[in-house]
This record gives C-alpha cells, sequence and structure tokens, in this order.
C-alpha cells in the first residue's frame, strides 16, 4: 500500500487518485484553498469533472500540504503546463523531499521549450531525494475513471524509478509500461496535441476520413522529426506515449484539442472557443512553443506553422488548407516531408 500525494484536483489528478484508491492505496488530492478541499471531502466526488462517480473511501482531500505530502512514497504533480512552475515554487519542500516525483503533464512552455520534468527539476534545485519522472499515454480521463481498460507509460531515467512507479500504479484495468526515454515521452504527449487540432479542423470541414488519416499520418512523422531532434528516440513516437495518443486524441469525443479544431474548422475564433471551454487545449500553447524549438534545431514543421497561421495570424481555414495542400511534392521518406 502505498502513500501518494497527487498536485491538481481537475479532471487527470482526480482520475490518478480514485484509480490508486480503488487499488488500496492512500492517494491525497491537495487542493488549493480549504474551501475546495471541504467542498471536495463533503461531496465525495468532483462534481465539476466527474459528477456521479463516488470517491473510494480511501482517497482524501486536503488543502494543507504537509497533510498531502509527509511520507508520501510517489508525488504526482497534474495541473496544466501553465501552473507547474507556480504549484511547484509553492510546494519547492514536498517536491524536493519525495523520493519520487511524476508529471502527469502534457505540454511545452513557451518561451523556454522546456518539459514540465524540466520546468520541476528547475524549481526544486538542489538537493532533490529522487528522481523526476512522466507519464503519458492514451489516457482519457472519462474513461479511465468509469473502469475502462487504458494502458500508459512511465518514463524516468533510471529504471529503477520507473519500475517502483509501475508497481504503484498498474492494476488490472490500467496497464503501465516503463522506459527510459523521458524527452521522447514527454514531447509525444506535448506535440500530438498540435495534430489533434488540425484532425479536428478536418472534421469540422467535414473533409473525410481520408483526410484525416494523412493528417495523422504526417502529423506523426512531423513530431517524430523533432523529437529525435530533440534527442528521443524514434521507436518512442511508435508506442503509447506517440502513436497511441495521437490515435485516442485525434478521434475521441472526449478530446479537448480536437475540439479546438473541430471549431476551428467550422469558422468559430480561437478567443471564442477557448473562453467557452472548462479545462485547458495543452495544443494551443504547444504549437507557438513547439515552432520556437523547431526553430532553434532546424526541424521543418508543415502542419504546425499552417495552424499557427491559422490560430494566430488571420488565416482562414481554407487558405490553411489549401497552404498546405499546395506545398511543393516531394517522395514520403523524405525526412522534411
Amino acid at each position: 500500500m502505498a502513500r501518494i500525494g497527487i498536485v491538481g484536483t481537475a479532471s487527470w489528478g482526480t482520475t490518478l487518485g480514485v484509480i490508486t484508491a480503488r487499488q488500496g492505496h492512500r492517494p491525497v488530492l491537495w487542493a488549493r484553498t480549504r474551501a475546495e478541499a471541504g467542498e471536495l471531502q463533503n461531496a465525495k466526488e468532483n462534481r465539476r469533472f466527474h459528477p456521479g462517480v463516488r470517491f473510494p473511501d480511501g482517497l482524501s482531500i486536503t488543502s494543507s500540504p504537509n497533510e498531502a505530502f509527509d511520507s508520501c512514497d510517489l508525488l504526482i504533480v497534474a495541473v496544466p503546463t501553465s501552473k507547474v512552475r507556480e504549484n511547484a515554487r509553492q510546494l519547492t519542500d514536498a517536491l524536493r523531499a519525495a523520493p519520487l516525483v511524476l508529471s502527469a503533464t502534457k505540454g511545452i512552455e513557451p518561451g523556454t521549450g522546456k518539459r514540465p520534468s524540466e520546468m520541476l527539476v528547475e524549481e526544486i534545485g538542489p538537493g532533490a531525494r529522487g528522481p523526476v519522472g512522466a507519464i503519458s499515454g492514451p489516457n482519457l480521463a472519462r474513461e479511465i475513471i468509469a473502469g475502462k481498460l487504458a494502458s500508459a507509460t512511465v518514463a524516468f531515467t533510471a529504471s529503477e524509478a520507473a519500475v517502483a512507479t509501475q508497481a504503484v500504479l498498474a492494476s488490472s484495468v490500467f496497464r503501465v509500461y516503463t522506459t527510459d526515454d523521458l524527452v521522447g515521452l514527454e514531447l509525444g504527449g506535448a506535440l500530438k496535441n498540435i495534430i489533434a487540432i488540425c484532425a479536428g479542423v478536418v472534421d469540422g470541414l467535414g473533409l473525410g476520413d481520408n483526410a484525416k488519416a494523412a493528417i495523422i499520418t504526417r502529423g506523426l512523422h512531423e513530431i517524430t522529426r523533432l523529437g529525435v531532434t530533440m534527442g528521443a528516440r524514434p521507436e518512442t513516437f511508435a508506442g503509447l506515449s506517440g502513436l497511441g495518443d495521437l490515435v485516442a486524441t485525434c478521434y475521441s469525443k472526449y478530446s479537448r484539442n480536437r475540439f479546438v479544431g473541430e471549431e476551428l474548422g467550422k469558422g468559430r475564433p480561437l478567443d471564442d472557443i477557448l473562453s467557452g471551454m472548462d479545462q485547458t487545449a495543452e495544443g494551443v500553447n504547444a504549437t507557438t512553443a513547439a515552432l520556437e524549438l523547431s526553430a532553434k534545431v532546424g526541424v521543418e514543421m508543415p502542419l504546425a506553422e499552417t495552424l499557427n497561421r491559422l490560430m494566430f495570424e488571420g488565416f482562414s481555414v481554407s487558405e490553411a488548407m489549401d497552404a498546405l495542400m499546395r506545398r511543393a511534392p516531394v517522395a514520403e521518406s523524405r525526412i522534411t516531408a
């Protein structure tokens, strides 16, 4: 039985708390305010993100960092990319004392190009007790919290840390694999959101399954090129945190990023779409961050570039699709295609 401290009371953090409690562990959700903690504890469910899903008896909620993280075996950070540093600075002592820290965030920080685990390492600073890793995969929270079968991969550069985390999170309905390719796992989880928005645009335009399959396939090539240039292994992008997550995010009705793309395809302005959403679509900021990275390392990303023009530079949907289709023809295997 493990004691697990979880930063984040939104959809994914709540899901991780619920499924680990069902496994007999002792997860504690850390809420930022006493009022929020009291509301969740009294309701015994997260009515905002998972209404009707009762908290198991082993799951508790607190606004006290000491109660949430003292003597924890695993500390999970499950907040949007834009909130990682803010939370890490508030919880530096707890993060520094944890034997294992796991990022459950899928994004890239605009301006720095940092992955969530890198952001945590920077904010924790020297003297950390344990390593920082990440979890990623086709992990739609609503399906997982409902008890449907799912898989994920945990990555630490130290294999023993990955195996220890795997042992805590794995269950009969949640199969967990390990890898030491932390760079590839995090970039796959972040970059696939860009392609999911593009796939959603295809849905919004009603262009059909052939066009969507082409976007997904070329998108996988695109994010793999950048990932490998950044030091990842290509096979990681063919795994759960790459292709697996990409397929789920591009097709699921629960995908926030696909939804953003679908609405863009229907002609809605980005600000209007985002203002009506209750959760973060990480692919929006990831597009900007990915293009900053690609410019630094000299990797061409035509899908990301075109999406960026559509979201931020006034391109119409028809102009964006025409720009993609009229690109100079090349061989499929060409690395810059």
